[in-house]
């Protein structure tokens, strides 16, 4: 599904340089639930950003469902973000005077999913978080483990291929935050890929697989479970 070869990014302000990615080379199948994990700075959320196509890398290669993305228009790319992948994002990015009906819809909008179809999507989209009962509460009134399910349940309404994370525990107490992980593995159970970012080790470790990024490099990448619970490196 995904595969990446020496991605690099710079960032130049003010004739000074960042290299925020020095050479990241992985891939990564259909199915597969991998966290991402790094220290501040490290390149883990620039890393997630490219993949997810909200930024281009500078150098290297990146090939979705076997497309290399420097092909693609930014048109293009709009057009597969919104139809193949699903996003989740620590502060929710929920419309707090809609209904949680209101805010899951959001993408279909965008989408040339017939209108006579987007209601039975809302509800099953909402119903996979365990919201039914919430479809019509404004999204401002939920706690903060419902708006997240909810921002869940929005970023499945389109089927996308891959559901991106980031920090989605980050703004949550212990338990929501179990609840939430609870049903991502859930989700990755039934065939859902799933990517996050977390600096959370008990977050990270709901996945079947953790890439360690440091100073914009892969420092490691290791499958952590197994059907046999087994640990294997990758890297």
């Amino acid at each position: 599904m995904i595969e990446v070869k020496n991605l690099k990014k710079e960032y130049i302000e003010e004739d000074v340089s960042t290299q925020a990615l020095n050479g990241v080379t992985f891939s990564i199948e259909k199915g597969e639930f991998v966290s991402i994990m790094g220290p501040s700075g490290s390149g883990k959320s620039t890393l997630l950003h490219i993949l997810s196509f909200l930024d281009r890398p500078t150098g290297g290669s990146y090939r979705f469902l076997g497309k290399s993305i420097e092909e693609m228009t930014d048109k293009e790319l709009a057009y597969v973000r919104n139809k193949d992948m699903g996003f989740v994002f620590q502060s929710f990015n929920l419309l707090s005077r809609l209904t949680v009906y209101n805010n899951v819809e959001i993408p279909l909008l965008y989408s040339d999913i017939a209108p006579s179809k987007r209601q039975k999507l809302v509800e099953e989209a909402v119903r996979a978080v365990g919201l039914e009962d919430k479809l019509h509460a404004e999204a401002g009134r939920l706690s903060g483990g419902q708006k997240q399910r909810v921002a869940i349940a929005r970023a499945l309404v389109t089927d996308p291929d891959v559901i991106f994370a980031d920090e989605p525990t980050g703004n949550l107490d212990s338990k929501s935050g179990l609840q939430v992980m609870e049903i991502f593995e859930s989700l990755n159970k039934k065939g859902r890929t799933v990517i996050l970012v977390t600096h959370e080790t008990q977050t990270a470790e709901f996945a079947n697989r953790i890439i360690r990024i440091k100073d914009g490099m892969v420092e490691s990448d290791k499958q952590i479970k197994s059907n046999r619970g087994q640990i294997s490196n990758l890297k």
